[in-house]
């Protein structure tokens, strides 16, 4: 999924002739933090509450003010992950989409960016999530798909999370089916170490006790 995707078209950009209340009016009523000045298709940067809410006159056009702007902006083909990390790295609540032409394209806000990574991970779709914990030496998604489609099921999306100065990691897999008692089991035989198991009944209440150190784990 690209960040052209993720636009939500009904936010539009501020212009230089729009005075600050108009902008801290906007970002009021998409509950935002950041949004994007425009000089007609010329993104110029990207307004914050923090910087507006100290200007007294908020009569003023941006253009009788010497403003600053934040240079944040992706380009329409970066994948949705890139939009991810560069919200989360800059603690952004929007992020400008840009074309290859550098012309100002639309806005990706929070909303946007979860239904993008919701469909990307197939999270609205009926299933399990299985965590396992591997090492890098063992890290072979041919193998573990190799175990679960052995057992007529499939992975719908998969990833990975590392651990700093450690070789061992998290493979997150969100299957297609609600019973996979079996498929534990069978990753169970094959020595995986079995972290947490959700959306299946039958998995015994050990790992349903470890919802909350996963929670944490995944910093959700």
């Amino acid at each position: 999924m690209f960040a052209g995707e993720l636009i939500n078209p009904v936010i539009s950009p501020l212009k230089l002739s729009d005075s600050v209340q108009k902008a801290l009016v906007r970002m009021t009523e998409f509950h935002l933090k950041h949004i994007p000045l425009v000089d007609g298709p010329r993104f110029l940067g990207l307004l914050s509450e923090e910087t507006l809410i100290d200007i007294q006159n908020q009569e003023q056009q941006f253009k009788e003010l010497p403003i600053s702007l934040q240079q944040s902006f992706v380009f329409e083909n970066q994948h949705a992950y890139d939009v991810l990390k560069q919200m989360h790295e800059q603690k952004l609540s929007a992020l400008p989409v840009l074309g290859l032409d550098k012309k100002y394209l639309g806005l990706i806000d929070y909303e946007g960016l979860i239904d993008g990574l919701a469909n990307l991970t197939s999270a609205e779709l009926t299933g399990s999530i299985v965590v396992l914990e591997i090492t890098h030496r063992d890290n072979s998604l041919a193998h573990v798909a190799q175990i679960v489609e052995a057992d007529h099921a499939e992975i719908l999306s998969s990833y990975v999370r590392n651990f700093p100065d450690s070789t061992r990691m998290q493979l997150t897999l969100k299957l297609n089916r609600t019973e996979i008692s079996s498929i534990i089991s069978a990753f169970q035989r094959y020595n995986y170490t079995v972290l947490a198991v959700f959306n299946d009944l039958r998995i015994d209440d050990d790992h349903h006790s470890r919802y909350d150190q996963l929670m944490n784990y995944l910093d959700i």
